[in-house]
Protein backbone atom coordinates (compact mmCIF):
# COMPACT_ATOMS: atom_id res chain seq x y z
CA UNK A 1 0.00 0.00 0.00
CA UNK A 2 1.88 3.44 -0.96
CA UNK A 3 0.39 6.71 0.13
CA UNK A 4 1.84 10.17 -1.34
CA UNK A 5 4.40 11.79 -0.77
CA UNK A 6 2.57 15.22 -0.49
CA UNK A 7 -0.45 16.36 0.45
CA UNK A 8 -2.61 18.23 -2.24
CA UNK A 9 -3.04 22.02 -1.83
CA UNK A 10 -6.34 23.30 -1.52
CA UNK A 11 -8.10 25.34 -4.14
CA UNK A 12 -8.66 29.09 -4.51
CA UNK A 13 -11.68 29.49 -2.39
CA UNK A 14 -13.46 31.94 -4.22
CA UNK A 15 -11.81 31.05 -7.70
CA UNK A 16 -10.50 27.70 -9.75
CA UNK A 17 -7.18 26.15 -8.62
CA UNK A 18 -3.70 27.85 -7.58
CA UNK A 19 -3.76 31.44 -6.89
CA UNK A 20 -0.48 32.06 -7.89
CA UNK A 21 -1.52 30.94 -11.56
CA UNK A 22 -4.75 33.68 -12.06
CA UNK A 23 -3.34 36.23 -14.52
CA UNK A 24 -5.05 39.35 -15.30
CA UNK A 25 -6.60 39.45 -19.07
CA UNK A 26 -4.22 41.19 -21.97
CA UNK A 27 -5.30 44.68 -23.55
CA UNK A 28 -6.16 43.50 -26.18
CA UNK A 29 -8.95 40.85 -24.48
CA UNK A 30 -10.24 43.42 -22.72
CA UNK A 31 -10.87 45.34 -25.63
CA UNK A 32 -12.23 42.56 -27.82
CA UNK A 33 -14.79 42.24 -25.07
CA UNK A 34 -15.72 45.93 -24.38
CA UNK A 35 -16.32 45.99 -28.50
CA UNK A 36 -17.79 42.79 -29.04
CA UNK A 37 -19.85 42.07 -25.82
CA UNK A 38 -19.95 46.03 -23.49
CA UNK A 39 -18.73 44.21 -20.93
CA UNK A 40 -17.93 46.69 -18.29
CA UNK A 41 -15.86 45.91 -15.16
CA UNK A 42 -18.73 45.49 -12.38
CA UNK A 43 -19.49 47.93 -10.19
CA UNK A 44 -19.43 45.79 -6.95
CA UNK A 45 -15.92 44.32 -6.00
CA UNK A 46 -15.44 40.66 -5.18
CA UNK A 47 -15.79 40.11 -1.19
CA UNK A 48 -12.71 38.85 0.95
CA UNK A 49 -12.85 35.88 2.85
CA UNK A 50 -13.71 37.51 6.32
CA UNK A 51 -16.75 38.73 4.36
CA UNK A 52 -18.47 35.12 3.39
CA UNK A 53 -21.65 35.03 5.15
CA UNK A 54 -22.11 31.70 7.12
CA UNK A 55 -25.18 30.63 8.98
CA UNK A 56 -24.43 29.08 12.62
CA UNK A 57 -24.05 25.21 12.60
CA UNK A 58 -27.08 23.49 13.57
CA UNK A 59 -25.63 20.11 14.10
CA UNK A 60 -26.38 19.28 18.05
CA UNK A 61 -22.84 18.69 20.17
CA UNK A 62 -24.37 15.40 20.50
CA UNK A 63 -23.91 14.67 16.87
CA UNK A 64 -20.74 16.26 16.41
CA UNK A 65 -19.31 14.22 19.29
CA UNK A 66 -20.50 11.01 17.90
CA UNK A 67 -19.11 12.05 14.47
CA UNK A 68 -15.70 12.77 16.29
CA UNK A 69 -15.76 9.50 17.97
CA UNK A 70 -15.75 7.74 14.43
CA UNK A 71 -12.98 9.68 12.89
CA UNK A 72 -10.98 11.10 15.97
CA UNK A 73 -11.95 14.77 16.68
CA UNK A 74 -9.30 16.60 14.95
CA UNK A 75 -10.61 15.10 11.44
CA UNK A 76 -14.29 16.95 12.62
CA UNK A 77 -14.02 20.76 11.19
CA UNK A 78 -16.04 23.53 11.86
CA UNK A 79 -14.15 26.56 11.45
CA UNK A 80 -14.71 28.95 8.63
CA UNK A 81 -11.53 27.96 6.23
CA UNK A 82 -12.81 24.71 6.35
CA UNK A 83 -16.46 25.52 5.51
CA UNK A 84 -16.36 28.03 2.99
CA UNK A 85 -14.00 25.46 0.71
CA UNK A 86 -16.31 22.94 1.11
CA UNK A 87 -19.21 25.35 -0.04
CA UNK A 88 -20.73 24.19 -4.22
CA UNK A 89 -18.52 23.85 -6.53
CA UNK A 90 -16.71 25.62 -9.50
CA UNK A 91 -19.48 26.61 -11.69
CA UNK A 92 -19.72 30.05 -12.53
CA UNK A 93 -22.98 30.14 -10.17
CA UNK A 94 -20.81 28.81 -7.76
CA UNK A 95 -18.55 31.53 -7.95
CA UNK A 96 -20.71 34.27 -8.28
CA UNK A 97 -22.99 32.91 -5.40
CA UNK A 98 -19.58 33.28 -3.12
CA UNK A 99 -17.62 36.40 -4.23
CA UNK A 100 -21.01 38.39 -3.20
CA UNK A 101 -20.41 36.65 -0.13
CA UNK A 102 -22.74 34.22 -0.09
CA UNK A 103 -22.22 31.11 2.46
CA UNK A 104 -25.75 30.00 2.64
CA UNK A 105 -24.72 26.50 1.23
CA UNK A 106 -21.90 25.80 3.53
CA UNK A 107 -21.93 22.47 4.91
CA UNK A 108 -22.23 22.42 9.28
CA UNK A 109 -19.20 20.13 9.27
CA UNK A 110 -16.89 18.89 7.12
CA UNK A 111 -15.85 15.32 8.58
CA UNK A 112 -13.14 13.40 6.98
CA UNK A 113 -12.77 9.61 7.32
CA UNK A 114 -10.01 7.60 6.93
CA UNK A 115 -11.26 3.78 6.12
CA UNK A 116 -14.03 2.35 4.47
CA UNK A 117 -15.26 1.00 7.85
CA UNK A 118 -15.36 4.75 9.46
CA UNK A 119 -17.33 6.01 6.05
CA UNK A 120 -19.79 3.12 6.75
CA UNK A 121 -20.28 4.13 10.69
CA UNK A 122 -20.38 7.99 9.69
CA UNK A 123 -23.15 7.06 7.22
CA UNK A 124 -25.10 5.13 9.87
CA UNK A 125 -24.58 7.70 12.43
CA UNK A 126 -26.26 10.43 10.13
CA UNK A 127 -29.41 8.11 9.20
CA UNK A 128 -30.29 7.79 12.53
CA UNK A 129 -29.39 11.59 13.22
CA UNK A 130 -30.85 12.42 10.03
CA UNK A 131 -27.76 14.89 8.75
CA UNK A 132 -27.84 15.00 4.74
CA UNK A 133 -24.05 14.01 3.45
CA UNK A 134 -22.02 15.72 0.88
CA UNK A 135 -19.53 13.32 -0.28
CA UNK A 136 -16.49 15.51 -1.28
CA UNK A 137 -13.59 14.84 -3.14
CA UNK A 138 -11.78 17.51 -5.27
CA UNK A 139 -15.05 20.32 -5.26
CA UNK A 140 -14.77 20.49 -9.35
CA UNK A 141 -18.31 19.79 -9.86
CA UNK A 142 -19.60 22.61 -11.96
CA UNK A 143 -23.15 21.17 -12.47
CA UNK A 144 -24.05 22.08 -8.33
CA UNK A 145 -23.64 18.66 -7.37
CA UNK A 146 -22.41 19.52 -3.86
CA UNK A 147 -25.55 21.42 -2.97
CA UNK A 148 -27.25 19.18 -0.44
CA UNK A 149 -31.59 19.93 0.13
CA UNK A 150 -31.87 21.02 3.82
CA UNK A 151 -35.59 20.86 4.43
CA UNK A 152 -36.03 18.21 6.91
CA UNK A 153 -32.88 17.60 7.64
CA UNK A 154 -31.16 18.41 11.11
CA UNK A 155 -27.71 19.80 9.09
CA UNK A 156 -25.72 18.80 6.83
CA UNK A 157 -21.96 17.44 6.39
CA UNK A 158 -18.95 17.39 4.10
CA UNK A 159 -17.95 13.79 3.66
CA UNK A 160 -14.25 14.76 2.93
CA UNK A 161 -12.25 11.44 1.11
CA UNK A 162 -9.16 13.53 0.94
CA UNK A 163 -7.59 10.48 3.20
CA UNK A 164 -8.41 8.20 1.27
CA UNK A 165 -5.87 8.57 -0.66
CA UNK A 166 -3.53 5.35 -1.21
CA UNK A 167 -2.47 3.30 -4.11
CA UNK A 168 -3.77 -0.43 -2.44
CA UNK A 169 -2.17 -2.98 -4.77
CA UNK A 170 -1.06 -2.95 -8.80
CA UNK A 171 -1.93 -6.24 -10.66
CA UNK A 172 0.62 -6.30 -13.05
CA UNK A 173 -0.40 -9.18 -14.98
CA UNK A 174 -4.30 -8.31 -15.60
CA UNK A 175 -2.84 -4.58 -15.53
CA UNK A 176 -5.43 -3.21 -12.73
CA UNK A 177 -4.53 -1.19 -10.01
CA UNK A 178 -6.92 -0.63 -6.78
CA UNK A 179 -6.92 3.05 -5.44
CA UNK A 180 -8.76 4.98 -2.94
CA UNK A 181 -11.50 7.59 -4.07
CA UNK A 182 -9.63 10.76 -2.94
CA UNK A 183 -6.54 10.43 -4.67
CA UNK A 184 -6.19 13.38 -6.83
CA UNK A 185 -4.89 12.53 -10.45
CA UNK A 186 -1.24 14.21 -10.78
CA UNK A 187 -0.90 12.13 -7.16
CA UNK A 188 -2.41 8.66 -8.89
CA UNK A 189 -0.18 9.43 -11.94
CA UNK A 190 3.01 9.63 -9.83
CA UNK A 191 2.00 6.34 -7.66
CA UNK A 192 1.74 4.74 -11.06
CA UNK A 193 4.51 5.85 -12.81
CA UNK A 194 6.55 4.24 -10.30
CA UNK A 195 4.90 0.82 -11.76
CA UNK A 196 5.53 1.95 -15.22
CA UNK A 197 2.01 2.84 -15.97
CA UNK A 198 -0.43 5.15 -16.36
CA UNK A 199 -4.25 5.80 -16.14
CA UNK A 200 -4.82 7.92 -18.88
CA UNK A 201 -7.22 9.81 -17.70
CA UNK A 202 -6.60 13.72 -18.37
CA UNK A 203 -9.52 15.84 -17.93
CA UNK A 204 -9.65 19.88 -17.62
CA UNK A 205 -9.90 19.23 -13.90
CA UNK A 206 -6.93 17.27 -14.01
CA UNK A 207 -4.65 19.52 -11.44
CA UNK A 208 -8.11 19.20 -8.95
CA UNK A 209 -10.47 16.38 -9.24
CA UNK A 210 -10.37 13.08 -7.60
CA UNK A 211 -10.40 9.45 -8.77
CA UNK A 212 -13.72 9.16 -6.88
CA UNK A 213 -15.14 12.36 -8.43
CA UNK A 214 -14.20 10.75 -12.29
CA UNK A 215 -16.18 7.45 -11.19
CA UNK A 216 -19.31 9.37 -9.79
CA UNK A 217 -19.67 11.87 -12.48
CA UNK A 218 -18.60 9.95 -15.59
CA UNK A 219 -15.58 11.62 -16.29
CA UNK A 220 -14.17 11.84 -19.84
CA UNK A 221 -10.73 12.51 -20.22
CA UNK A 222 -9.04 14.84 -23.08
CA UNK A 223 -7.24 11.73 -24.60
CA UNK A 224 -10.38 9.38 -24.37
CA UNK A 225 -9.78 8.63 -27.86
CA UNK A 226 -7.43 6.63 -26.97
CA UNK A 227 -7.80 5.65 -23.02
CA UNK A 228 -11.46 5.74 -22.75
CA UNK A 229 -13.58 7.62 -20.54
CA UNK A 230 -13.23 6.94 -16.89
CA UNK A 231 -15.96 4.47 -16.77
CA UNK A 232 -14.20 1.99 -19.67
CA UNK A 233 -11.47 2.32 -16.61
CA UNK A 234 -13.53 1.22 -13.73
CA UNK A 235 -13.46 -2.65 -13.61
CA UNK A 236 -14.55 -3.06 -9.93
CA UNK A 237 -15.76 -0.62 -6.68
CA UNK A 238 -16.60 -1.09 -2.85
CA UNK A 239 -19.13 1.38 -1.58
CA UNK A 240 -20.47 2.43 1.53
CA UNK A 241 -24.26 2.61 2.01
CA UNK A 242 -26.46 3.65 5.03
CA UNK A 243 -27.87 -0.19 4.59
CA UNK A 244 -24.04 -2.06 3.85
CA UNK A 245 -21.26 -2.39 1.83
CA UNK A 246 -21.09 -2.83 -1.78
CA UNK A 247 -18.53 -5.07 -3.24
CA UNK A 248 -18.75 -5.04 -7.45
CA UNK A 249 -16.69 -6.26 -9.84
CA UNK A 250 -15.75 -10.05 -9.78
CA UNK A 251 -14.46 -10.12 -13.56
CA UNK A 252 -13.62 -8.20 -16.75
CA UNK A 253 -17.19 -8.71 -17.91
CA UNK A 254 -20.19 -10.85 -16.89
CA UNK A 255 -23.41 -12.23 -17.85
CA UNK A 256 -24.35 -12.56 -14.81
CA UNK A 257 -27.37 -10.20 -14.84
CA UNK A 258 -27.62 -6.52 -15.10
CA UNK A 259 -23.58 -4.64 -14.17
CA UNK A 260 -24.16 -3.05 -10.65
CA UNK A 261 -21.40 -1.33 -11.35
CA UNK A 262 -23.51 0.75 -14.12
CA UNK A 263 -25.73 2.04 -10.69
CA UNK A 264 -22.94 3.79 -9.00
CA UNK A 265 -21.25 5.00 -11.78
CA UNK A 266 -22.50 8.68 -12.86
CA UNK A 267 -24.58 8.54 -9.71
CA UNK A 268 -22.91 11.44 -8.11
CA UNK A 269 -22.84 9.94 -4.03
CA UNK A 270 -26.93 9.81 -4.12
CA UNK A 271 -26.50 6.24 -3.70
CA UNK A 272 -23.22 5.10 -1.96
CA UNK A 273 -19.90 6.47 -1.00
CA UNK A 274 -16.87 5.07 -3.25
CA UNK A 275 -14.36 3.91 -0.85
CA UNK A 276 -11.71 1.89 -3.50
CA UNK A 277 -11.96 1.63 -7.16
CA UNK A 278 -10.05 -1.16 -9.39
CA UNK A 279 -9.21 0.11 -12.35
CA UNK A 280 -7.50 -0.71 -15.83
CA UNK A 281 -3.99 1.17 -16.55
CA UNK A 282 -1.89 0.94 -19.64
CA UNK A 283 1.90 1.46 -19.73
CA UNK A 284 3.10 4.67 -19.53
CA UNK A 285 4.10 5.77 -23.02
CA UNK A 286 7.12 6.45 -24.38
CA UNK A 287 6.33 8.91 -26.87
CA UNK A 288 3.73 12.12 -26.95
CA UNK A 289 3.26 14.08 -30.32
CA UNK A 290 0.60 16.67 -30.29
CA UNK A 291 -0.18 18.48 -33.52
CA UNK A 292 -2.77 20.72 -35.19
CA UNK A 293 -4.88 20.54 -38.67
CA UNK A 294 -6.23 23.14 -40.15
CA UNK A 295 -10.12 22.64 -41.60
CA UNK A 296 -11.64 24.93 -44.12
CA UNK A 297 -15.18 24.39 -41.76
CA UNK A 298 -16.93 23.05 -38.76
CA UNK A 299 -19.00 20.25 -41.09
CA UNK A 300 -15.40 19.54 -43.26
CA UNK A 301 -13.35 18.63 -40.00
CA UNK A 302 -16.25 17.19 -38.30
CA UNK A 303 -16.73 14.64 -41.26
CA UNK A 304 -12.53 13.59 -40.99
CA UNK A 305 -12.75 13.50 -37.55
CA UNK A 306 -15.80 10.90 -38.40
CA UNK A 307 -13.78 9.10 -40.74
CA UNK A 308 -10.91 8.58 -38.36
CA UNK A 309 -13.30 7.42 -35.46
CA UNK A 310 -15.24 4.87 -37.72
CA UNK A 311 -12.61 3.79 -40.17
CA UNK A 312 -9.43 4.50 -37.99
CA UNK A 313 -6.38 4.80 -37.44
CA UNK A 314 -7.86 6.27 -34.01
CA UNK A 315 -5.36 8.74 -32.25
CA UNK A 316 -5.18 9.48 -28.67
CA UNK A 317 -6.31 12.93 -28.95
CA UNK A 318 -8.59 14.17 -31.50
CA UNK A 319 -10.30 17.79 -31.11
CA UNK A 320 -12.08 19.81 -33.65
CA UNK A 321 -12.58 24.09 -32.72
CA UNK A 322 -15.47 25.57 -35.06
CA UNK A 323 -14.71 28.72 -36.66
CA UNK A 324 -15.48 30.53 -33.75
CA UNK A 325 -13.77 29.14 -31.19
CA UNK A 326 -10.80 28.98 -33.62
CA UNK A 327 -11.23 32.62 -34.60
CA UNK A 328 -10.62 33.66 -30.84
CA UNK A 329 -7.96 31.01 -29.96
CA UNK A 330 -9.99 29.15 -27.32
CA UNK A 331 -8.23 26.37 -28.56
CA UNK A 332 -4.42 27.59 -26.97
CA UNK A 333 -6.59 29.70 -24.15
CA UNK A 334 -2.81 30.50 -22.03
CA UNK A 335 -1.79 32.03 -25.65
CA UNK A 336 -5.31 34.22 -25.85
CA UNK A 337 -5.71 37.62 -26.06
CA UNK A 338 -6.38 38.32 -30.50
CA UNK A 339 -8.16 36.81 -32.92
CA UNK A 340 -6.66 34.43 -35.45
CA UNK A 341 -6.21 36.32 -39.16
CA UNK A 342 -6.50 32.65 -41.00
CA UNK A 343 -10.34 31.04 -41.36
CA UNK A 344 -11.41 27.70 -40.79
CA UNK A 345 -11.29 25.45 -37.68
CA UNK A 346 -7.98 24.06 -35.49
CA UNK A 347 -8.02 20.01 -34.95
CA UNK A 348 -5.96 18.89 -32.12
CA UNK A 349 -4.84 15.45 -33.08
CA UNK A 350 -2.40 13.18 -30.41
CA UNK A 351 -0.19 10.30 -30.50
CA UNK A 352 0.79 8.68 -27.05
CA UNK A 353 2.66 5.26 -27.27
CA UNK A 354 5.49 3.35 -28.50
CA UNK A 355 7.13 2.48 -31.45
CA UNK A 356 4.26 2.26 -33.05
CA UNK A 357 3.55 5.88 -32.81
CA UNK A 358 5.14 6.98 -36.01
CA UNK A 359 3.25 4.70 -38.53
CA UNK A 360 -0.24 5.59 -36.44
CA UNK A 361 0.20 9.10 -37.52
CA UNK A 362 1.44 8.70 -40.69
CA UNK A 363 -1.59 7.03 -41.42
CA UNK A 364 -3.83 9.11 -39.46
CA UNK A 365 -2.24 11.82 -41.63
CA UNK A 366 -3.34 10.22 -44.91
CA UNK A 367 -6.96 10.40 -43.95
CA UNK A 368 -6.78 14.00 -42.41
CA UNK A 369 -5.31 14.96 -45.66
CA UNK A 370 -7.71 13.12 -47.99
CA UNK A 371 -10.41 15.15 -45.94
CA UNK A 372 -9.19 18.08 -46.72
CA UNK A 373 -7.24 18.67 -43.76
CA UNK A 374 -3.83 20.99 -43.39
CA UNK A 375 -1.00 20.25 -41.81
CA UNK A 376 -0.30 22.70 -39.36
CA UNK A 377 2.77 21.06 -37.55
CA UNK A 378 3.78 20.29 -33.73
CA UNK A 379 3.43 24.14 -32.36
CA UNK A 380 -0.11 24.49 -32.32
CA UNK A 381 -0.67 20.58 -30.89
CA UNK A 382 2.24 21.23 -28.23
CA UNK A 383 0.75 24.84 -27.46
CA UNK A 384 -2.66 23.02 -26.58
CA UNK A 385 -0.91 20.45 -24.30
CA UNK A 386 1.26 23.11 -22.45
CA UNK A 387 -2.40 25.32 -21.99
CA UNK A 388 -5.06 22.06 -21.74
CA UNK A 389 -5.60 23.05 -17.96
CA UNK A 390 -5.81 26.91 -17.97
CA UNK A 391 -9.47 27.29 -19.02
CA UNK A 392 -10.93 27.63 -15.94
CA UNK A 393 -8.55 30.56 -15.07
CA UNK A 394 -9.44 32.44 -17.68
CA UNK A 395 -12.85 31.93 -16.72
CA UNK A 396 -12.31 33.71 -13.56
CA UNK A 397 -10.06 36.61 -15.28
CA UNK A 398 -13.25 37.09 -17.06
CA UNK A 399 -15.79 36.80 -14.47
CA UNK A 400 -13.46 39.79 -12.66
CA UNK A 401 -13.44 41.83 -15.49
CA UNK A 402 -17.66 41.92 -15.89
CA UNK A 403 -18.49 39.11 -18.16
CA UNK A 404 -20.78 35.86 -17.72
CA UNK A 405 -18.42 32.92 -18.96
CA UNK A 406 -20.07 29.34 -18.49
CA UNK A 407 -19.68 25.97 -20.42
CA UNK A 408 -21.62 23.35 -21.20
CA UNK A 409 -22.03 20.33 -23.32
CA UNK A 410 -23.88 17.46 -24.82
CA UNK A 411 -23.16 14.33 -27.04
CA UNK A 412 -25.10 12.71 -30.05
CA UNK A 413 -25.14 10.92 -33.10
CA UNK A 414 -22.93 11.47 -35.84
CA UNK A 415 -25.94 12.34 -38.10
CA UNK A 416 -27.86 14.57 -35.25
CA UNK A 417 -24.46 16.38 -34.58
CA UNK A 418 -24.91 19.20 -36.96
CA UNK A 419 -28.84 20.01 -35.92
CA UNK A 420 -27.85 19.48 -31.92
CA UNK A 421 -24.96 22.14 -32.54
CA UNK A 422 -27.27 24.35 -34.34
CA UNK A 423 -30.05 24.45 -31.80
CA UNK A 424 -27.47 24.99 -29.00
CA UNK A 425 -26.05 27.95 -30.28
CA UNK A 426 -29.73 29.33 -31.44
CA UNK A 427 -31.20 28.88 -27.89
CA UNK A 428 -28.12 31.07 -26.58
CA UNK A 429 -28.43 33.57 -28.72
CA UNK A 430 -32.25 33.64 -28.13
CA UNK A 431 -32.04 33.71 -24.08
CA UNK A 432 -28.36 36.47 -24.04
CA UNK A 433 -29.05 38.33 -27.23
CA UNK A 434 -25.66 38.64 -28.92
CA UNK A 435 -23.29 36.53 -26.73
CA UNK A 436 -20.09 34.71 -27.74
CA UNK A 437 -20.77 30.75 -28.49
CA UNK A 438 -18.11 29.07 -29.51
CA UNK A 439 -17.58 24.92 -29.46
CA UNK A 440 -15.65 22.32 -29.76
CA UNK A 441 -15.58 18.12 -30.52
CA UNK A 442 -14.01 16.76 -27.44
CA UNK A 443 -14.97 13.31 -27.60
CA UNK A 444 -15.09 11.42 -30.64
CA UNK A 445 -16.68 7.69 -30.76
CA UNK A 446 -17.82 5.25 -33.78
CA UNK A 447 -20.94 6.36 -33.67
CA UNK A 448 -21.39 10.09 -32.85
CA UNK A 449 -19.67 12.45 -30.38
CA UNK A 450 -19.52 15.58 -27.78
CA UNK A 451 -20.29 19.13 -28.44
CA UNK A 452 -18.48 21.36 -25.99
CA UNK A 453 -19.78 24.72 -25.83
CA UNK A 454 -17.96 28.13 -24.03
CA UNK A 455 -20.95 31.16 -23.56
CA UNK A 456 -19.59 34.67 -23.24
CA UNK A 457 -21.54 37.48 -22.25
CA UNK A 458 -21.80 40.97 -20.64
CA UNK A 459 -22.91 40.12 -16.93
CA UNK A 460 -26.92 42.00 -16.66
CA UNK A 461 -27.98 43.59 -13.57
CA UNK A 462 -29.09 40.00 -12.55
CA UNK A 463 -26.33 37.56 -13.62
CA UNK A 464 -27.11 34.63 -11.74
CA UNK A 465 -30.94 34.85 -12.90
CA UNK A 466 -29.31 35.48 -16.72
CA UNK A 467 -27.51 32.49 -16.65
CA UNK A 468 -29.98 30.72 -15.15
CA UNK A 469 -32.62 31.59 -18.14
CA UNK A 470 -29.96 30.46 -20.71
CA UNK A 471 -29.08 27.31 -19.34
CA UNK A 472 -32.32 25.92 -19.05
CA UNK A 473 -33.10 27.04 -22.47
CA UNK A 474 -30.21 25.38 -24.01
CA UNK A 475 -31.26 22.33 -21.93
CA UNK A 476 -34.07 22.44 -23.46
CA UNK A 477 -32.96 22.74 -26.33
CA UNK A 478 -30.71 19.74 -26.25
CA UNK A 479 -33.34 17.29 -25.32
CA UNK A 480 -35.52 18.66 -28.20
CA UNK A 481 -33.11 18.09 -30.65
CA UNK A 482 -32.04 14.42 -29.15
CA UNK A 483 -28.50 14.98 -27.39
CA UNK A 484 -28.07 14.07 -23.99
CA UNK A 485 -28.00 16.82 -21.37
CA UNK A 486 -24.74 15.72 -20.11
CA UNK A 487 -21.83 13.67 -21.93
CA UNK A 488 -19.27 14.23 -18.86
CA UNK A 489 -20.18 16.97 -16.44
CA UNK A 490 -22.93 14.82 -14.27
CA UNK A 491 -26.73 15.93 -13.66
CA UNK A 492 -26.36 17.51 -10.21
CA UNK A 493 -28.83 19.84 -8.97
CA UNK A 494 -28.73 22.39 -12.32
CA UNK A 495 -29.52 19.19 -15.06
CA UNK A 496 -32.02 17.59 -13.11
CA UNK A 497 -35.44 18.59 -14.80
CA UNK A 498 -33.45 17.91 -17.85
CA UNK A 499 -32.49 14.73 -17.03
CA UNK A 500 -35.77 13.60 -16.01
CA UNK A 501 -36.75 14.63 -19.72
CA UNK A 502 -34.41 12.80 -21.03
CA UNK A 503 -35.44 9.33 -19.38
CA UNK A 504 -38.76 9.85 -18.95
CA UNK A 505 -40.78 9.14 -16.08
CA UNK A 506 -40.33 5.53 -15.66
CA UNK A 507 -36.65 5.95 -15.79
CA UNK A 508 -36.94 8.27 -12.70
CA UNK A 509 -39.42 5.75 -10.99
CA UNK A 510 -36.28 3.25 -11.38
CA UNK A 511 -33.81 5.48 -9.79
CA UNK A 512 -36.24 6.64 -7.01
CA UNK A 513 -36.35 3.11 -6.53
CA UNK A 514 -32.81 2.24 -6.42
CA UNK A 515 -32.30 5.62 -3.92
CA UNK A 516 -34.59 4.23 -0.98
CA UNK A 517 -33.11 1.03 -1.29
CA UNK A 518 -29.85 1.98 -0.26
CA UNK A 519 -30.92 5.36 1.24
CA UNK A 520 -34.16 4.99 3.09
CA UNK A 521 -33.92 8.23 4.98
CA UNK A 522 -32.39 10.20 1.81
CA UNK A 523 -29.41 11.57 3.43
CA UNK A 524 -26.62 10.78 0.24
CA UNK A 525 -26.48 14.07 -1.46
CA UNK A 526 -30.54 15.01 -1.17
CA UNK A 527 -31.24 16.80 -4.49
CA UNK A 528 -29.08 15.82 -6.24
CA UNK A 529 -29.04 13.52 -9.51
CA UNK A 530 -33.36 13.25 -8.63
CA UNK A 531 -35.62 15.21 -6.72
CA UNK A 532 -36.19 14.26 -3.40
Amino acid sequence: METPTSTAEPMLWSGWGDPAKAADLPETLRTLLRDMLDVRAPETPAVSFGEVRLAPVTLSPLVLAELGAVVGAGHVRLDDDARVRHTRGKSTLDLMRVRAGDGSDAPDAVVLPGSHDEVLELLRLCAAHRVAVVPFGGGTSVVGGLVAARDGFAGVVALDLARLNRLISVDTESMTAEMEPGLRTPQAELLLAGHGFTLGHFPQSYEYATLGGFAAARSSGQASAGYGRFDDMVVGMTVATPRGTLDLGRAPKSAAGPDLRQVILGSEGAFGVITSLRLRVRRAPARRIYEGWRFGSFAEGSAALRCLAQEGPVPTVLRLSDETETMIGLARPDELGGLASDAGCLAIVGYEGFEEVKALRERAAAVLSESGGLPLGTEPGESWAHGRYSAPYLRDSLLAAGATVETLETAGFWSGLPRLHDAVRLSLRSSLGSPLVMCHISHVYATGASLYFTVVTAQSGDPLGQWEAAKRSASEAIVAAGGTVSHHHGVGRDHREAYAAEIGELGVEILRGVKDRLDPRGILNPGVLIAP
